[in-house]
């Protein structure tokens, strides 16, 4: 079979490595490796995937349904695979091999074209919420994670740059970066976190109902990871009239409902979605920049 990695998979990856790298060009190769070390048979490539990795559905020597995942170095495969072993299965998906060689993880299989997104609106965000509490356990002693004042502070960095050089941007980056120094001034908690958690990160499983993947982990406030799902179908709120009011009650039924501080969070959610925003100006999908910068101006 030729492992020819999805669209959205190469566009996502030009725009992390602008330069280019010769993962995608090696990728094909690796692929192959990895299956035939494992004796793994070859259903198909899961389309239209990640932004940072190679999804492909297999199944192993004795018939048991898996995920073989490929990724480069820049998605950090060896930290997604330590947070998985730390977790256990508890909430999120399970290693079905305890280590990452050059970048690949095999995975236990889940649904993986039903995602809580699926669910109406309402339920979507109570069964998100759920499985994301379970994740937000102590970190392992000497953890090889990033903290969430080392991943900000690059992000940091990256915005200042784009403020400086985009004036339409810069009053919101300034409020963001006032908000992060706020925060880190701080900080009330040391958990485990997914570091990426949305609704199209949780899905339908047979041990449990939902369980999270793809995780970027981090450590530090729980507050952080849930600020992502805050802006959950941002397009679905941004063309509500009222748009706004909804996401400041989301903000507070989310608050309430995983004992997290309300301010807090409104905190961290305008700064990753400035970020995003920004992010997104500078890489060319002005769409999504402008979706994401107008809700930030909610917050």
């Amino acid at each position: 079979m030729v492992f020819e990695p999805p669209k959205r998979l190469v566009r996502a990856l030009g725009e992390t490595a602008p330069d280019g790298d010769d993962w995608l060009e090696k990728l094909p190769e690796a692929a192959q490796r990895a299956v035939a070390l494992r004796e793994l048979t070859v259903e198909r490539v899961q389309v239209p995937g990640g932004r940072s990795s190679l999804v492909v559905l297999v199944r192993t020597a004795d018939g048991t349904p898996a995920v073989l995942k490929l990724a480069p170095g820049r998605a950090r495969p060896e930290a997604e695979r330590a947070a998985l072993a730390h977790w256990g299965g508890r909430g999120a998906v399970q290693l079905l091999e305890p280590f990452t060689y050059q970048g690949v993880l095999l995975l236990e299989r889940l649904h993986p074209d039903v995602s809580v997104r699926s669910l109406p609106e309402a339920k979507a965000l109570l069964e998100a919420a759920g499985t994301l509490r379970r994740l937000w356990v102590e970190p392992p002693a000497d953890f090889p994670f990033e903290t969430v004042a080392e991943r900000t502070g690059r992000q940091a960095e990256s915005m200042r740059a784009r403020a400086q050089a985009d004036s339409e941007v810069a009053p919101l980056v300034g409020l963001a970066l006032a908000a992060r120094e706020e925060l880190l001034a701080a900080p009330p908690e040391h958990r485990l976190l997914h570091g990426t958690f949305r609704q199209s990160k949780v899905l339908a499983g047979e041990r449990m109902p939902w369980l999270a993947v793809g995780p970027d982990p981090v450590v530090g406030e729980c507050a952080f990871d849930l600020a992502r799902l805050v802006r959950d179908r941002v397009e679905d709120l941004i063309a509500q009239p009222s748009g706004a009011a909804t996401t400041r009650r989301r903000v507070k039924r989310l608050a309430e409902s995983l004992d997290v501080d309300q301010e807090r969070l409104r905190g961290w959610t305008l700064f990753r979605a400035v970020e995003s925003g920004v992010r997104a100006r500078r890489v060319g999908r002005p769409r999504d920049a402008e979706l994401l910068l107008e809700f930030a101006g909610w917050l």
